[in-house]
């Protein structure tokens, strides 16, 4: 039976916090092939990404198939997003059938506003931490990538290609997650640079 992994898309969302993660969601697709990585956004049009890259979506909210994992990317653009009653409707909706909702970035405010962070750990962006502390209900923390319950939220951007191989590790194993790990040659060893001010 095909397990879905679905990455919902809206205009404005930031690549690499989708495409990362679809990335390692491929190379598990490559691995086994019961799985399948696929896109949604609102009404399964193109959506035009924060940096004017333009990807063609697979699915509309309306056609999209059970998911087992739900991730939510972020962007600038969650921001008018949370206020998008179609967007939390449909995460809500797919959500309650997956086994992981999870989230890049920012788009830990889109789970908050469809409930799925009430009570939990999670984690976001380093600028936006304060404001999703400030909600109220949600234990925020300063991690790559935070684990509870069903839900795993990561932080800005390049964290979550960290979550989404730590989600495989789940989804299959440890040894799956390496191999993933290996075909992308994903071992940072970033320049180093004096930390920018904030």
């Amino acid at each position: 039976m095909t397990k879905t992994v679905g990455i919902v898309l809206f205009p404005g969302v930031e690549e690499l916090d989708f495409v990362g993660p679809y990335e390692v969601f491929g190379g598990l697709t490559f691995q086994d092939h019961d799985w399948r990585v696929i896109t949604i956004s609102e009404a399964g049009d193109s959506v035009k990404a924060a940096n004017g890259l333009s990807i063609n979506v697979d699915h509309s909210f309306d056609d999209a198939p059970r998911l087992d994992v739900l991730l939510l990317p972020g962007g600038l653009s969650t921001r008018k997003e949370v206020d998008n009653l179609r967007m939390i409707e449909f995460v809500q909706r797919a959500g309650k059938e997956a086994s992981y909702v999870t989230s890049v970035c920012t788009g830990a405010f889109i789970l908050h506003r469809a409930g799925f962070l009430f009570g939990k750990r999670a984690t976001t962006h380093w600028g936006a931490v304060q404001g999703l502390r400030e909600l109220g209900d949600v234990e925020v923390v300063s991690e790559r990538f935070v684990h509870d319950g069903s839900v795993i939220t990561s932080a800005g951007v390049s964290a979550g290609i960290d979550m989404a191989l730590y989600l495989v590790s789940l989804l299959k194993d440890a040894q799956t997650a390496k191999n993933v790990q290996k075909m992308m040659e994903y071992y940072p060893q970033p320049p180093s640079f004096e930390e920018a001010p904030v």
